[in-house]
């Protein structure tokens, strides 16, 4: 994989994982770009799976809501989004977005991009503080002769 599809994968899961919020916050500016809208927002399901310590045998989770959505801008770059829960405008943005960002516009959205990302870095950090607060190590006292 090279850098540029990488860094793009990367845009592309910042953008799934903001807060329709602060999202639509950022990225209001952009949302009249000029677009069609070539497949959805579409809202289904997708199966999880995951496995016992991470090397076991992979087993069915359960299922989760996903909305995904396909925009094409005028010049014809197309954008695409999957997005957890129902939330349609959340995957039409973030769409929109993904295909501005292959464009001259990058450089204008690369500023909302970072922001989000360095935001939902602070979160996670801070959850990872809590947990670590609560962290018990469990030790054995050897009492006496044995």
């Amino acid at each position: 994989m090279s850098s540029n599809s990488d860094n793009r994968a990367d845009h592309m899961r910042t953008l799934a994982l903001a807060p329709w919020a602060e999202l639509d916050r950022l990225t209001r500016p952009f949302a009249d770009c000029p677009h069609d809208v070539l497949r959805g927002p579409e809202v289904g399901l997708v199966m999880l799976r995951g496995r016992m310590g991470g090397s076991g045998a992979a087993f069915n989770f359960g299922e989760a809501t996903v909305t995904r959505c396909t925009v094409k801008l005028v010049g014809g770059t197309e954008g695409h989004a999957y997005v957890l829960g129902r939330n349609a405008d959340h995957a039409r943005r973030a769409a929109l977005c993904d295909a501005l960002l292959q464009t001259e516009e990058a450089v204008r959205l690369q500023f909302v991009v970072s922001k989000l990302h360095a935001d939902r870095e602070e979160i996670r950090h801070a959850n990872a503080a809590k947990v670590a607060a609560t962290k018990v190590d469990f030790f054995t006292l050897v009492r006496g002769d044995v």
